[in-house]
């Protein structure tokens, strides 16, 4: 397949999305913290607080190298930043409300949500780094390789925490850490299979 000249503009907008995404992340993932109830999922996120730090790094060097400034912004990133900072405040107004199992699963939603935008803006840059031209694609690879297991991470196991919680607080059986942490799942058929054999892990119980 012929590789294309990418939209320089668009990628540029995508870079600028996906730098906005991180910083909103890592204060996603610091309020998230805060909402934790179990001691396992607080040790999680703090993991993936960690990570999204130096994803974040890992876009810097990007712009660096492509000799952007990560101080730019457009209406785009303006959308990225609203959204993290309504997360972030929704968080907040779980945790005013004084259920904290209730305000864990406002959190575990909130973090789905962001990493969901965080996922795709990856999965764009891995495209990009695969069928795009350029000198920029090399740098656009070794960013992607650095970071793409660490955002498969984040987004599956965070849904299965979410699930499992909603689950247990409706009263029925749940797995605890959640499946997709027990099969240290790193992709979306992964995670489909975790899930499928919930029931098993059950019966395990």
């Amino acid at each position: 397949m012929a590789k294309n000249a990418q939209d320089s503009a668009q990628l540029e907008e995508l870079l600028y999305q996906a730098l906005e995404t991180e910083l909103g992340g890592i204060q996603v993932y610091e309020t998230a913290i805060r909402c934790a109830v179990n001691d396992d999922l607080r040790k999680e996120w703090t993991e993936y607080l960690d990570e999204t730090r130096t994803h974040r790094k890992v876009l810097l060097n990007v712009f660096q190298e492509l000799g952007l400034d990560p101080d730019t912004s457009t209406p785009g990133r303006k959308v990225v930043g609203h959204i993290g900072k309504s997360l972030v405040k929704a968080m907040e107004m779980a945790l005013a409300a004084g259920d904290p199992a209730a305000a864990e699963l406002v959190a575990g939603e909130c973090v789905v949500l962001a990493e969901t935008k965080d996922h795709l803006n990856w999965e764009l840059i891995g495209h990009v780094a695969k069928h795009g031209k350029g000198p920029q694609v090399k740098v656009l690879q070794a960013a992607f390789e650095a970071v793409e297991q660490d955002e498969d991470h984040h987004l599956y196991h965070t849904q299965g925490w979410t699930r499992e919680l909603w689950i247990q607080s409706l009263g029925f059986p749940a797995v605890l850490p959640p499946p997709e942490e027990i099969k240290q799942v790193e992709t979306a058929i992964g995670a489909s299979r975790a899930e499928q054999a919930r029931d098993q892990m059950l019966k395990k119980n």
